[in-house]
């Protein structure tokens, strides 16, 4: 008994003795006994050796997706395509496997040798793109069966994650990811060092991807791992295995307050109306929640041809115009230094600064609110005089104008222990100051209380007409409108409502809110909102919106022109803000059009025109859907 227990101790003491030194040759020698030359070759054969075994290919990242109001998927779908796995081109070689080449070649519309080719240099798995096309291929129900009937090693139908959808919508408030070493350097270094994050990995690079990126980013990939022997064979009977987080509450899912069959609409209708380069903002009248935002030019989330294909227009702040009319008017109404029954006389030149009308020889005499509906240069610049520096700067800014109005926290956000601003691209603009001077003053949200600048007759006289260093943003402009129908009461245009876990429960919800600061800034008393309104309302009747007044709905709003220049060249940024209907307001609109001819009719209005007419259309098609009236319709 004890001899026999002996032998078999002995013989297996020998295996044992026996792997161990083939494992020290293999380490020492290499394979076939040729010498391991690099030490760092030694120091990771066995992590290689690993490696070589499995091949890795990412499904889905795991970053959380954006919906609209209703649901409806602004990024993020997941559709059937094609996976090719790198293995030896040997297992290739058989008559059987030819066959089924010709075969998938033939599926997927290319010859048998190129695929072969492609498949003899492919160094890690990848999905099946057509040439020219930035997208793997998707897969339709009976292109699916078939593949999945050819059973060739190496290649696997398999669920693909696409975050741009086709045409992506609002795509520069949205934003895009990309890699950003030095940003992910500088913003989570300690991260880095620990091993949690990669400087390689994708991140927010604009719009509500970057300042959502903490929350977006989920918790770990979903890969497929497909294993092959040492010599790159197919493992026969491992199979495909997928790894995943095992976390049912990632990734997150952010609800926007955007209403996507909106928001394409109004992409369409912004190419077919040829706007180039400018915004259009909707916001819901009753909450200054963002309903759509359109930026052109068009950005490309996987092309970024230019860096100004990725500027948010609807967030850049340019000289309004007569647009800033309204604020000059607020101001004197707010100041007492006019009345609505006060008359002026303009015979088409002011008589220094070198200031006149638009319209040659005049328009004679009109009172205050003919003065809006005409946008008399000479009325408001008598009005910019009057009223000091610190009256018109004061009342732009209760208006919130000239200061970021987007929504965001006074401290830190609980769930990022930051500040959180949904729109970081959103300049505050100005009154008396460049932009530049105008955020190194602090006229935003985080820095509320500074001195208000002196300004000489001229400059006061060239503000108060929305010239100068006067700036604002679409976003402003149109929230402007809002706070007019709501008696000068800000709020803070939001863009996200709620954000949810993958299993539909609510993390966090952003409460639509009034702007802050306004106990500093102060607002303009509900009876001057009402004159400005009624102001608006003759712009459209006959002043110098008139050409707008026939349509599905009756709207009010004031037009913009400012001249501005590139280089030599002069040009026109061309705006209208408004809103409609008139007798129960359901949205305000801002529209601006830029670098537009001298000469050239005023784009913006039209466009203006026909987005409250697409707004009435889709108001009645929803009621008829539902079969109850819309509230604010008329």
């Amino acid at each position: 008994m004890h001899r026999r227990l002996f032998i078999a101790a002995s013989v297996i003491t020998a295996i044992f003795f026996i792997y161990i030194v083939r494992l020290g040759a293999l380490q020492l020698l290499g394979v076939g006994g040729v010498p391991v030359k690099a030490p760092a070759q030694q120091a990771d054969w066995r992590r290689t050796s690993v490696i070589q075994r499995q091949h890795s290919l990412v499904i889905d990242t795991g970053r959380g997706d954006f919906v609209d109001r209703n649901g409806q998927a602004l990024t993020g779908e997941t559709y059937s395509s094609l996976a090719f796995f790198p293995i030896d081109p040997k297992a290739l070689a058989s008559e059987q496997h030819r066959l089924q080449m010709k075969r998938l070649a033939a599926l997927l519309g290319v010859t048998a040798a190129g695929l072969e080719q492609y498949w003899h240099q492919l160094e890690r798995p990848a999905y099946w793109s057509r040439q020219g096309e930035q997208t793997p291929i998707r897969l339709a129900e009976e292109q699916r069966r078939k593949l999945s009937e050819l059973r060739l090693d190496g290649v696997k139908v398999l669920p693909y994650h696409n975050r741009y959808l086709d045409g992506f919508n609002a795509a520069q408030t949205i934003g895009y990811i990309s890699q950003h070493p030095e940003w992910m350097q500088a913003e989570h270094g300690k991260e880095v060092e620990a091993g949690r994050r990669k400087l390689t990995d994708l991140t927010g690079g604009s719009g509500l991807e970057r300042s959502l990126d903490d929350l977006l980013r989920g918790i770990g990939r979903t890969s497929a791992m497909y294993f092959t022997d040492g010599r790159n064979m197919p493992l026969q009977g491992l199979g495909m295995r997928l790894v995943r987080p095992d976390n049912g509450y990632y990734p997150l899912s952010v609800v926007t307050t955007l209403d996507l069959d909106l928001q394409r609409k109004l992409e369409a209708y912004a190419d077919e109306a040829k706007l180039k380069q400018g915004a259009i903002v909707v916001l819901d009248a009753r909450n200054a929640d963002i309903v759509a935002i359109v930026s052109r030019p068009r950005m490309n989330p996987r092309r970024l041809e230019s860096d100004e294909s990725a500027v948010n227009h609807a967030l850049k702040a340019v000289p309004p115009g007569s647009v800033f009319k309204l604020v000059t008017e607020a101001a004197a109404l707010e100041a007492g230094v006019t009345s609505e029954k006060e008359t002026f006389s303009c015979d088409g030149e002011y008589g220094k600064y070198g200031l006149s009308c638009w319209k040659k020889g005049g328009h004679g005499t009109l009172t205050l609110r003919e003065g809006l509906a005409q946008s008399c240069n000479i009325v408001f610049a008598t009005l910019g005089e009057r009223l000091t520096a610190e009256q018109l700067e004061r009342t732009a800014l209760a208006l919130g104008v000239g200061r970021q109005v987007g929504w965001s926290t006074e401290k830190p956000y609980k769930l990022l222990r930051r500040k959180l601003r949904l729109l970081p691209e959103e300049e505050a603009g100005s009154v008396f100051y460049t932009p530049e001077e105008a955020g190194k003053a602090g006229h935003d949200q985080g820095n509320a209380a500074q001195p208000f600048p002196e300004a000489d007759g001229g400059a006061r006289a060239q503000s108060a007409i929305g010239q100068r260093d006067v700036r604002m943003t679409p976003l402003q402009a149109a929230n402007l409108i809002v706070t007019l129908l709501h008696g000068g009461k800000v709020t803070e245009p939001r863009i996200v409502s709620e954000i949810r876990y993958a299993n539909g429960v609510r993390m966090a919800k952003l409460k639509s809110r009034k702007a802050p600061y306004s106990d500093v800034y102060g607002q303009i008393s509900p009876a001057t909102a009402r004159k400005l309104m009624r102001g608006m309302e003759a712009v459209v009747d006959h002043g110098t919106g008139s050409s707008i007044r026939e349509g599905r709905w009756t709207v009010a709003g004031k037009s913009g022109t400012a001249e501005t220049a590139l280089g030599s060249v002069r040009f026109n940024h061309q705006w209208f803000a408004g809103y409609g209907p008139v007798r129960k307001p359901r949205y305000a609109v801002a529209v601006l059009s830029e670098y537009r001819p001298p000469d050239s009719r005023n784009q913006a209005t039209a466009i203006f025109r026909g987005v409250m007419d697409l707004l009435a259309e889709a108001e009645a098609e929803d009621r008829n859907e539902s079969g109850t009236r819309t509230p604010g319709m008329q």
